[in-house]
């Protein structure tokens, strides 16, 4: 079975600094003191206390938070309009206000010209207007970000094959005794002569089985990588495996091939195990276990064939629609649909067959215990088919709302800073050219990092004179270098690759645009997801 998706929602590493700090450099310029004691110090105390770290541009390791000022949605308007971090798509009245003028205390003269200095007019930004003029170096889209290896979860890496991680999930080693358990009794009427060794024969039988689906997982997982289609991984679980494929095919006759070779290969298998059969000697252990390999193999193929998805027919049939409409979502409805119409055909048929004798069993055999067995398994069987079609039709809801996910759209606008500005300051000019949000630049205005929203909210007001943005601030490495341009999966597949809260977003040229919060991109995709399609 080939699942394609991945587009899942972006994971930001966190709304709150705790979880991700950033130790800044040990070599940050301190903000120049302020003239004469500030208004909270005794006159005693000739500076600010040492203690606190922030006087050297540092974070503490754990800043004092009020529970008010936690950036929940409750209390997080209070602070962020300080900030300038509310969401791009907040209407007119929410722009932050001025700071007030305890944050801005007048012994710090030497920042006040800094508004309408070289450095602010060539950085600032205006989504109204044209995108900020910086020295951003150039060449910042470059080559996409590569994704971080695999993480081992989904199970047991067995191995790469073709460079793709295949998982055996825990689900495995429980069909895996079952099917020994099983195929042993199997064994007993036939083979009675060998006693206890049958479960041996039995727990042979259960792998070579495993590894006939391996082959038809990777015979989706050849033909996603003949047609440029990324492969996230390849899943042995309860009932057979699953190729996960990111993206969808471009076009509705290589949809169709990528869903029907494994079935193919499936076919393929169970003829050659045929073929092998037939040198050899009926009654025997090799004559059952491939007997039993060329049956199961066959088994696999028709019913991977049936045209519901999640089914590898489903694709099929998926495909067909859209090549007759001319729209992939009406072929994803029409397959999901008689996806579920399978699952309750299943779920009622399955255990009158049996119990009809139809598959092989006598009437009178099918009692008891074997009848709850096949009830047992029907119903998983079907429950595993129906959410499989609910799950396609969600994933095709959520492409076709994909694109009106765009990094300029959800971008905010940016004021960029230098190194020793005080917080407050560098709030106070937010607040003016109604930005939400701060880039620190170097001498030059080149951009060297992201003062992280999450960190402003956890110093206290009274602090932020003696505070500089280069303290509260999380490098820029290049993947948080985002193109103003990306949108849809593409957007996605940035960040997911470079977690991180903020992104500094820039045009074709080089040039400073603003700053994409992850907390934005999800609410857009959160958003997007509801809308009905």
């Amino acid at each position: 079975m080939v699942e394609s998706g991945g587009s899942g929602r972006p994971r930001p590493d966190s709304e709150e600094s705790a979880e991700h700090p950033v130790t800044p450099a040990p070599q940050a310029t301190a903000p120049a003191e302020p003239e004469g004691p500030p208004p909270s110090t005794p006159p005693t105390d000739p500076a600010p206390p040492p203690s606190e770290g922030e006087q050297s541009g540092t974070e503490p390791s754990d800043p004092p938070v009020k529970p008010a000022d936690e950036p929940t949605e409750a209390t997080r308007p209070s602070d962020e309009r300080e900030a300038g971090t509310e969401p791009s798509d907040a209407p007119a009245d929410d722009v932050p206000p001025t700071t007030s003028p305890a944050e801005a205390p007048p012994a710090a003269p030497h920042d006040e010209p800094a508004p309408s200095g070289d450095r602010v007019r060539a950085h600032a930004h205006a989504h109204e207007g044209g995108a900020a003029r910086g020295s951003a170096p150039t060449g910042i889209k470059g080559p996409p970000p590569q994704r971080p290896p695999e993480q081992p979860r989904g199970g047991l890496l067995m191995g790469r094959p073709f460079g793709v991680p295949v998982y055996v999930a825990p689900s495995w080693f429980l069909v895996a005794a079952l099917i020994t358990w099983v195929f042993g009794g199997q064994l007993d009427r036939v083979l009675p002569e060998l006693g206890a060794a049958r479960y041996l024969v039995s727990l042979f039988f259960a792998v070579a089985f495993y590894a006939s689906v391996l082959i038809h997982e990777l015979a989706h997982t050849i033909a996603a990588l003949r047609f440029k289609l990324p492969v996230r991984r390849i899943q042995l679980q309860f009932f057979g495996g699953v190729s996960e494929i990111e993206k969808e095919a471009e076009t509705p006759g290589r949809e169709f091939w990528l869903a029907f070779v494994g079935p193919l290969l499936s076919l393929v298998l169970a003829g050659v195990f045929y073929a092998a059969l037939q040198p050899v000697e009926p009654g025997t252990v090799p004559g059952v276990l491939l007997a039993g390999l060329m049956i199961s193999n066959l088994i696999v193929a028709i019913f991977n064939l049936l045209p519901g998805l999640p089914l590898d027919g489903g694709r099929m049939l998926r495909a067909v629609v859209w090549k007759i409409t001319g729209k992939p979502m009406s072929g994803t409805i029409a397959a999901a649909w008689v996806g579920r119409a399978l699952a309750v055909s299943v779920l009622i048929g399955l255990p009158l067959l049996t119990h009809s004798g139809a598959l092989g069993t006598s009437a009178e055999d099918s009692v008891g215990m074997d009848t709850v067995t096949d009830a047992l398994l029907a119903a998983i069987l079907a429950a595993i088919i129906w959410t499989g079609a609910g799950n396609s039709l969600r994933m095709a809801r959520l492409r076709e709302h994909l694109p009106e996910l765009r990094a300029r759209t959800l971008t905010r606008r940016a004021v960029p800073v230098e190194t020793d500005t005080p917080l407050s300051e560098a709030l106070r000019r937010a607040n003016a050219a109604g930005a939400r949000a701060l880039v620190v630049v170097d001498a030059h205005g080149e951009p060297l990092s992201l003062v992280r929203e999450a960190a402003i909210v956890g110093v206290p007001e009274h602090r932020r004179p003696w505070v500089a943005v280069s303290g509260l601030a999380q490098d820029l490495t290049d993947g948080m270098r985002v193109s103003a341009e990306l949108a849809g999966e593409d957007l996605l597949d940035v960040l997911r690759a470079t977690p991180a809260t903020e992104y500094l977003v820039v045009e074709e040229t080089g040039e400073i645009y603003g700053v994409l919060s992850a907390a934005d991109v999800e609410r857009a995709f959160v958003k997007a997801m509801a809308r009905p399609a």
